[in-house]
């Protein structure tokens, strides 16, 4: 059954009070979505971003390295701060920390993440596996974050015998949450195999039927502007996360939004493509400092580069770049 679509491919989204001007949203990303990355998407044309996921423990017991992650970026009109934790309470501590002093236009709780570390706290994907906690999850964090919207992110399921999508979407939307987005992996699959999208489009069809003023996203897989669009004509979704589809290629939200609305974009030149990575690591450095932000700017900058000419030589040389003047000698 072919879906029916109303609205354009490119459209606004509501989440609970949230408007948003257009469904291209940047997913949590361990490690790259901080705040000048976050900058970087937004002036490429993201319509809505989401910080890497920050453990509701160290929040609840102030950690002020962590409380830096959930900084607003200076252009982001609207963002979301994604928590993570197995216990009501403190998922419950960590939203109102998040709502008071973060100020996001919404909360999103981690019910994906297959990382063994977090798994074992029944955070992440445990969640998945267990709809009625997250159940009672989610509705903490809903009650804690009021009025600000919270949406929930959950995998398949644990592995190819446990796909438990379905109950731990439902459980979710009962317990209030204003959006739900899938990566259609189980915890087993981790980031390898194939995203199994026949399961967004049933998510789509079982939440239409449940309650219609929920939008879907979807995620997974999604490395190009046409897989975007191909996501969202089969699966029904109401928007799509882009998440290492976006890594060194900021430009696919508005590659996207161009594809979907005039069927055709034109790609970065190299030359944007560099002058992305430079103003990237310009917005870390502000905020962590050269000595660090070089160094971490080695593994952005080496997906900054792919596909340009002699890629594999400017990689070798990029791991050993210390300063800021030593990558833009090197880029120039």
């Amino acid at each position: 059954m072919t879906e029916i679509r109303t609205k354009p491919l490119y459209h606004s989204v509501r989440i609970g009070k949230v408007e948003l001007e257009g469904n291209l949203f940047l997913a949590p990303v361990a490690g790259y979505s901080d705040r000048a990355f976050r900058s970087i998407c937004w002036d490429k044309g993201a319509s809505f971003t989401y910080t890497e996921m920050i453990s509701a423990e160290a929040l609840s017991r102030g950690s002020e390295k962590t409380a830096l992650l959930m900084r607003r970026a200076h252009n982001e009109t609207a963002y979301g701060v994604q928590i993570f934790g197995g216990s009501p309470g403190v998922m419950e501590q960590a939203a109102r920390i998040v709502r008071e002093q973060a100020k996001p236009s919404l909360i999103d709780i981690n019910a994906g993440c297959p990382v063994p570390k977090i798994v074992k706290s029944g955070a992440g994907s445990g969640l998945t596996r267990d709809p009625e906690t997250l159940f009672t999850v989610t509705r903490a964090v809903v009650q804690a974050a009021s009025p600000l919207p919270v949406t929930v992110k959950i995998r398949s399921g644990w592995d190819a015998a446990n796909l438990t999508w379905k109950e731990a979407a439902l459980a979710a939307i009962e317990a209030g949450a204003a959006a739900i987005t899938l990566h259609p992996r189980t915890r087993a699959q981790g980031y390898e195999g194939k995203a199994d999208w026949h399961l967004l489009t049933e998510l789509t069809r079982v939440i239409r039927d449940k309650s219609g003023a929920v939008p879907v996203f979807g995620s997974g897989d999604v490395f190009s502007p046409e897989a975007a669009k191909a996501m969202l004509e089969q699966t029904g979704v109401d928007g799509v996360l882009f998440a290492r589809g976006a890594l060194g290629n900021p430009f696919i939200f508005r590659d996207t939004r161009e594809l979907l609305e005039t069927g055709a974009y034109a790609p970065m030149d190299s030359a944007e493509q560099i002058a992305a990575g430079l103003k990237e690591l310009t917005l870390l450095i502000a905020d962590t400092g050269e000595r660090r932000a070089c160094r971490e700017m080695r593994k952005r900058f080496c997906a900054y580069v792919k596909g340009l000419p002699d890629a594999a030589s400017l990689r070798n040389a990029l791991v050993a770049c210390e300063t800021e003047s030593d990558y833009r000698k090197l880029l120039k």
